[in-house]
């Protein structure tokens, strides 16, 4: 689940564009209302799903395009959730170290922190916590996460290991992978507004561009039953609950059962 954001929002609707049917419904939100939907929209809880699937449908106007795209989501989510209920012998087993990393806030914006969680030939290396803030928001967090597995990441490079990070923020991945391309072709501006965290992203950005093609970024789901994405949770609430805004190591013995009873972001 998510708190419903501005960023979310702007993210679905164009400032100058017009909400259509399906993503009043995701919203719950009654058609008569429409004028006012953004208003009642704000803050409301979503699930992750339905925040993905009122995003995708941005710009599509023509009622059987939005019914294709919802329906083929739907056959997606089944086999997601088919796929995650196999026993986990993932692609990261091509991989020498694999980086989970992620972000949360509570309230958004509220206090924030990031986790990351390291595992080398498959078993759980280190874990780091921390870039506290007490007004942050769940991007920010994410943002903050993956640019500290990247940091990470050229290390192991710089070493000869071969690297994947894994990252449950499709926004996080979009801004560096996607985005980002168009947004410094237009001198870091996009149409519509400005462009939300844009240090953050340009500095992830540049050192992606600098190692991406030896390494690979991945996303996954949010609490799909992948060890390292818990324990990269549970990291960004111990970061709040400490309240380090230094990125630092976790030195205490690693207790997965232990850390993984912590409060869930």
């Amino acid at each position: 689940m998510q708190i419903v954001s501005k960023i979310l929002l702007n993210l679905g609707v164009d400032e100058n564009s017009k909400i259509n049917e399906s993503q009043l419904i995701l919203l719950d939100i009654e058609k008569a209302k429409e004028s006012d939907w953004r208003v009642l929209a704000l803050n409301k809880e979503l699930s992750d799903a339905r925040a993905e699937l009122f995003v995708l449908l941005r710009g599509i106007s023509d009622k059987d395009i939005e019914d294709k795209l919802i329906n083929n989501y739907k056959a997606l989510q089944k086999f997601r959730k088919e796929d995650t209920s196999q026993p986990k012998i993932t692609e990261e087993v091509t991989s020498d170290v694999v980086i989970y990393c992620d972000g949360g806030c509570t309230p958004n914006p509220g206090k924030a922190g990031s986790g990351v969680a390291v595992y080398r030939n498959e078993k759980i290396d280190k874990l780091f916590y921390g870039l506290y803030e007490t007004m942050g928001t769940n991007n920010t967090a994410e943002l903050g996460a993956l640019y500290q597995s990247l940091l990470i990441a050229e290390q192991e490079i710089e070493k000869g290991n071969k690297v994947e990070i894994k990252c449950d923020s499709m926004y996080s991945i979009n801004c560096i992978q996607t985005w980002a391309i168009s947004w410094e072709k237009k001198g870091w501006t996009k149409k519509g507004g400005e462009i939300k965290n844009l240090e953050i992203i340009k500095t992830s950005y540049y050192l992606y561009n600098k190692i991406k093609n030896s390494m690979r970024l991945s996303h996954i789901k949010a609490h799909a039953g992948y060890e390292g994405n818990e324990l990269a949770d549970r990291m960004t609430m111990y970061a709040i609950q400490e309240k380090s805004e230094a990125f630092v190591e976790y030195i205490k013995e690693i207790d997965v059962e232990e850390i993984l009873s912590m409060r869930v972001g």
